[in-house]
């Protein structure tokens, strides 16, 4: 079976791939978009609120100024607690484009018989993948919040959430194409797992290598899925 590091070098050896190019500027514009959008959406809103409940207070038309300045320190406390879940809800569009590219360089005769999940099917997915992320994240924040004076353990609790979460995403992005029967035992163990989750979830947290854990993640989940389902046959 492959190791977790031998995957993870594939998949950084295949970052020139011009398929995986494609699905990384897919993914980071369609991100960019969605964050723009919020934030110009957030701003427009706090403009509204502090001209009709702030305004009568300050000498002048401050408005806009402090809206911006609220926006921005909004943004970014959004960013750092969201991007992971816009990422993920992104590349779930675009995860096949990744596992195709990776099949095709390594593993073609499993591509070949790999089903192409339907529009709807991949929707579901990743809006289940979407909702689960939201619940797990604000079921932690209690925790987190408790944790918040000691500095560290508010990311740690975050980072423990999103290790599971994105490690199994990651693999059933990849084995739900060749799953023959729902009730089949996933094929990546709880603790490899876990390992890729935690690595793509710290990845997730540097800004620009941001970009690439998602792309990165999926590309090492197919290695490591194809590799266990290939032992599993001899």
């Amino acid at each position: 079976m492959m190791s977790l590091p031998r995957a993870l070098a594939l998949s950084f050896g295949q970052l020139g791939d011009p398929a995986i190019l494609r699905v990384l500027a897919k993914t980071v514009l369609v991100t960019l978009a969605i964050f723009l959008g919020a934030g110009a959406a957030l701003w427009w809103g706090l403009d509204a609120a502090i001209e009709r409940w702030i305004l009568a207070l300050l000498p002048g038309d401050y408005s806009g100024g402090l809206a911006g300045i609220l926006a921005l320190a909004l943004a970014i406390v959004a960013g750092w607690l969201l991007f992971r879940l816009v990422a993920l809800a992104v590349l779930q569009f675009f995860a096949e484009d990744v596992v195709r590219a990776v099949e095709k360089r390594h593993y073609p005769g499993e591509a070949a018989s790999a089903r192409a999940l339907p529009f709807a099917e991949s929707l579901g997915h990743s809006a289940g993948a979407t909702l689960r992320a939201v619940i797990a994240n604000a079921a932690a924040l209690p925790v987190a919040a408790l944790l918040a004076p000691t500095a560290i353990g508010a990311p740690l609790v975050f980072w423990l959430v999103n290790s599971v979460l994105l490690g199994r995403e990651l693999q059933d992005m990849v084995w739900l194409r060749h799953r023959r029967d729902k009730s089949d035992a996933p094929p990546v163990g709880a603790a490899t797992r876990f390992v890729l989750g935690g690595l793509v979830a710290a990845m997730l947290a540097v800004p620009f290598v941001n970009f690439l854990a998602p792309v990165l993640g999926a590309a090492a989940a197919t290695h490591l899925v194809h590799r266990r389902m290939q032992s599993e046959t001899f």
